[in-house]
């Protein structure tokens, strides 16, 4: 496996194998995290997509800094916030989840479980729902998401505790339980 050092400098020296490499390296990564930016999952693999092309785009002048991922993250994150810039004026719609294959017991009752968080996330103020998205669905440490947002590991720490206590209090007032489950009788 190649280091993003050698990545870089290959593509540098114009190896298409090393482009092809690159990509299918960070794909999915971005392509899950403008997904859940972004419910609709054509504009999420457009912007996937416009992602690496601006990076390619930028390649002759970037300076490896140990912090790849990290800028492709950036790049992504702005191209979502122009997007919703574009949206502002429609009406929102029920936002979309990445939902997985549900369990054969109860797959409708999950399902609606999994609308009702991500309907919830999207709720949250944008700096609330960002860390939200990249500890719990993009899986980065903390320390990596305060490098990435270029903020301090304590202020994670705190937007990510104030997110899970405004998305329970949210979840709780549309009546779920932490159980995942609406009260009987609703």
């Amino acid at each position: 496996m190649y280091s993003d050092f050698l990545l870089i400098r290959k593509m540098k020296q114009g190896e298409e194998t090393a482009f092809d490499f690159f990509v299918r390296k960070y794909y999915q990564e971005i392509l899950t995290y403008c997904y859940h930016h972004c419910p609709d999952k054509a504009y999420s693999e457009d912007i996937t997509q416009e992602t690496f092309l601006r990076f390619f785009a930028k390649l002759p002048d970037y300076s490896y800094q140990g912090k790849t991922k990290n800028y492709l993250y950036t790049i992504a994150g702005n191209l979502c916030k122009d997007y919703f810039k574009k949206r502002k004026d429609l009406p929102v719609e029920e936002p979309a989840s990445n939902i997985q294959t549900a369990s054969a017991e109860h797959p409708m009752e999950q399902v609606l479980n999994q609308l009702m968080v991500a309907w919830a996330i999207q709720q949250l103020p944008t700096e609330l729902s960002e860390v939200v998205i990249l500890h719990y669905f993009q899986e980065l440490k903390l320390t990596e998401i305060a490098a990435l947002l270029h903020i301090r590991l304590p202020l994670v720490k705190y937007r990510l505790k104030q997110a899970k206590t405004q998305l329970k209090t949210q979840l709780e007032k549309e009546g779920f339980h932490e159980s995942g489950k609406k009260p009987s009788g609703l």
